[in-house]
């Protein structure tokens, strides 16, 4: 078993983020014990892990309920959530072209000052050298 700390440490996500999520309902099976204190299980890491990837493409929180409560239904639930699973992956592909297309700005602007270095020259595209 697993404290809050632990879980955050572990799953790179802040405490304050844990227990959110767990107000929300994102983790149904998580305990406490005598002292009220959550204690996640490894399983509950399995929520933690889902919730997070959810969460990291932008998924809205009851979005994410909806998927757990689906989840805690049952087997009969499966289509549903293949079909989120599939809305989220092409989300989250959308996000890598984006991300890609930045990436591939940046590689040319690094490249585009190593050689204003390399050859000790002026930067032509920056409004403030062609002022007239």
């Amino acid at each position: 078993m697993y404290t809050i700390k632990e879980v955050a440490d572990k799953m790179e996500v802040s405490e304050h983020t844990l227990r959110f999520w767990a107000k929300c309902g994102f983790f149904p099976f998580v305990k406490r014990d005598k002292n009220n204190i959550r204690q996640f299980s490894e399983d509950d890491l399995a929520w933690v892990k889902i919730v997070k990837c959810l969460r990291s493409v932008g998924t809205e929180n009851k979005a994410i309920k909806r998927y757990i409560d689906l989840c805690v239904i049952g087997d009969t639930t499966i289509p549903e959530r293949y079909k989120i699973i599939q809305s989220t992956k092409t989300k989250a592909l959308k996000q890598m072209e984006i991300l890609q297309n930045q990436l591939n700005l940046l590689d040319f602007k690094e490249k585009f000052y190593e050689n204003l270095i390399k050859n000790n020259l002026s930067d032509t595209f920056n409004p403030i050298n062609n002022r007239s």
